[in-house]
């Protein structure tokens, strides 16, 4: 155009500046540029394209520069500085400007107000929602479509109630695709999932089709039912619309599927999408890391790089928290070093999935140092820290984190509680645990949850206050599940109440029958009485029913391959030197004159091979990580107590939430590991 001689107008650059929004600040610099140089006028529609381009390429100093260059102001121009406010998570500065604009004179439209609401329900700030929405109805702008829509994504996400939302939806006119999309899926956040598929059937009855983010919100609805055959039933009619070719369509189908465990129809999907991004990848591995399958997630990285799909702080997160699932310092610590070289070591979700990594595999003061470089920690950030504590057994480190984090103003929330009282049952802090439940409706406003009773249950059960326990289960405001049984029983078998255990048992049972640890911590709770007729006469029960118990698993991590050892498995090629190292242990503990007592039945438990492996496969004086699926013994944990006495090695054992740390005869749990 200009090697014609032609000169560009206002509406040329105009053009070019919304192309350069989406190329970036390299090009929107060259056409401004090119703007000065031509000597354009700086009217109040190429301020609006500069402002808007600015904004996008997150260079928000330079768009109120460029606005503030001549006095001149409209709605537009203000819309587009409240717009990009928002667009960089500047919502105070989004309201202030709303505030400012208002006293200049000009009357907000409807996209200012839908703008504000859209940046209300970014922040889930439902009192500054109601606001703009009083603000709305003064403007006399309710009718509008887009205001509208805003109102009921703003009520959906902000509130805890549906109503507002369904009033604003039942009082327009004519709702639109993105209303009844924003309908949809707030029914599928509150719970309402077949109100959800209601209203999308209603929807296309009204000749209305569903966009993308429609079929992905009531994708989400079918995973959250974990409905087969709706999913299906939608993936049909996704194929017959010849919308599966969509990537935000395709993502929510490889979700809703590995949601629902069907990992191998979600990877029919991936394989049949022309495209695949972060998010596709990100949304198996999640899935799969939920299964409990942490190293099947893991090799989701090398289908990224094969397909050159990049990770982002979502992706690695993901992977940073197989990781640690799996006890995995190798892949973590690679994790790790690539988040420093990809830049993503800043985004808050990597942070945190590294305090997370190192908490669970007990490298507390590499999990302090991780958190400690977390410039502003949020209450995901806190909680990983004082689960960290908590599970490697620092139990007044953890409950001083917990008040250093309201000191902070970080507001604790339902996680935080649960691990506060983990922590006191852990380490037998009864009365400060009873202090914190009940400070969470009376300080903080949250109303416990089913898992807090338990944990609840859990602390008065291990310090042997049973009856108040048992006061508890008839108390709490909800339906005991299998889980409260299940503790109160493991409370029984541990103080030797017979009765009491008997009578969890039989609820337990009555509940859920199929669930085979009822029956083995009742016949472990007759063994301990002397009662082993009884013992019997339950395992008996048990085999009866076709039930079995779940093998228990120790893995260990060697040389990035991850060996599994279960009880009395001679599978691994080198079972005969690992047999042979524990007999060697044994012999050398008679030899020193430690008081163990060789217990043949639990001789080669699945930890013991574990250990001996972790000796035989690694360097002399390098730290040996276990993963354990159940409890540790107590035979296993004296042995490998005794087994650090012997050699100058640290054994750190992970049992779920628990960490125990062995170091020269002892361990972090001193001797709180009760329940084996």
């Amino acid at each position: 155009m200009i090697e014609k001689k032609v000169h560009p107008n206002e509406f040329t650059f105009v053009k070019l500046l919304a192309a350069s929004g989406f190329l970036g600040s390299s090009y929107g610099k060259l056409v401004h540029a090119h703007m000065i140089l031509l000597g354009i006028e700086l009217n109040v529609i190429l301020k609006t394209a500069l402002v808007d381009m600015y904004s996008k390429c997150h260079r928000m100093e330079d768009a109120v520069k460029v606005s503030n260059q001549t006095p001149e102001r409209d709605v537009f121009l203000w819309t587009a500085i409240l717009s990009g406010f928002i667009q960089n998570m500047k919502v105070k500065e989004a309201i202030a400007a709303l505030s400012e604009m208002v006293m200049s004179g000009i009357v907000p439209n409807n996209f200012s107000y839908s703008t504000i609401l859209n940046a209300c329900s970014s922040i889930l700030s439902l009192e500054l929602g109601e606001q703009v929405h009083s603000r709305v109805i003064k403007a006399g702008l309710e009718d509008d479509i887009s205001v509208g829509n805003a109102l009921t994504d703003m009520y959906m996400k902000c509130s805890n109630l549906i109503d507002n939302a369904l009033r604003v939806f039942r009082g327009m006119t004519s709702p639109n695709v993105i209303t009844w999309t924003s309908l949809i899926a707030g029914f599928a956040k509150h719970g309402f999932e077949e109100d959800s598929f209601r209203s999308f059937e209603e929807m296309r009855a009204l000749g209305l089709a569903p966009n993308s983010f429609t079929l992905s919100s009531i994708l989400g609805a079918c995973s959250t039912m974990k409905s087969h055959s709706q999913t299906m039933k939608l993936h049909g009619y996704i194929i017959k619309i010849k919308a599966d070719c969509d990537i935000v369509v395709g993502n929510a189908l490889v979700d809703a599927y590995a949601g629902l465990g069907m990992v191998d129809e979600a990877r029919c999907v991936i394989r049949k999408m022309d495209h695949r991004d972060a998010i596709t990848y990100t949304s198996l591995a999640t899935r799969i890391n939920q299964m409990g399958y942490h190293d099947r997630a893991l090799e989701i990285i090398k289908y990224m790089n094969k397909d050159d799909v990049k990770m982002d702080g979502f992706s690695m997160s993901s992977f940073l928290s197989a990781a640690a699932g799996l006890g995995s310092m190798k892949a973590g610590m690679q994790l790790h070093c690539f988040s420093v070289k990809s830049g993503l070591r800043c985004w808050l979700s990597v942070s945190n999935g590294l305090v997370d990594l190192y908490g669970k595999c007990g490298c507390i003061h590499d999990a302090h140092r991780a958190f400690g470089e977390i410039t502003e920690p949020d209450v995901a950030s806190w909680n990983g820290w004082i689960s960290g504590l908590a599970s490697n057994g620092y139990i007044s480190s953890a409950l001083s984190a917990f008040e250093d984090m309201r000191l902070v103003g970080v507001k604790p929330d339902l996680v935080t509680f649960l691990l506060v009282l983990f922590a006191c049952s852990r380490g037998g802090l009864v009365d400060l645990g009873l202090e914190y439940f009940h400070s969470m409706r009376e300080t903080h406003g949250i109303a416990p949850q089913l898992d807090h009773y338990v944990c609840l249950i859990d602390l008065l059960g291990r310090a042997g206050q049973l009856e108040e326990a048992m006061g508890v289960i008839k108390t709490m405001p909800f339906r005991p599940d299998a889980l409260i049984y299940k503790t109160l029983l493991s409370a029984s078998k541990l103080h030797g109440n017979v009765p009491l255990g008997e009578d969890m048992a039989r609820q337990g049972i009555d509940l859920d029958p199929s669930d085979p640890a009822f029956y083995i911590l009742l016949a472990n709770l007759y063994d301990r009485s002397g009662r082993s007729d009884l013992s019997e006469k339950a395992r008996g029960l048990m085999r009866e029913r076709g039930l079995t118990k779940n093998p228990c698993q120790s893995w260990i991590e060697i040389r990035y391959q991850i060996h599994h050892f279960t009880a009395e498995d001679r599978s691994h090629p080198q079972i005969d030197q690992i047999h042979e190292k524990i007999e060697s242990l044994m012999t050398e503990f008679k030899y020193r004159g430690y008081l163990y007592r060789d217990n043949r039945d639990k001789s080669y438990h699945s930890e013991k091979l574990a250990v001996a492996f972790g000796l035989l496969s690694t360097p002399s004086k390098a730290p040996i990580l276990i993963i354990k699926n159940t409890r540790i013994c107590m035979d296993c944990h004296y042995f490998v107590m005794l087994v650090t006495e012997l050699v100058e090695r640290e054994i750190i054992l992970r049992e779920g939430n628990r960490v125990h740390s062995f170091k020269k005869g002892n361990c972090s749990c001193r001797g709180t590991n009760s329940y084996d």
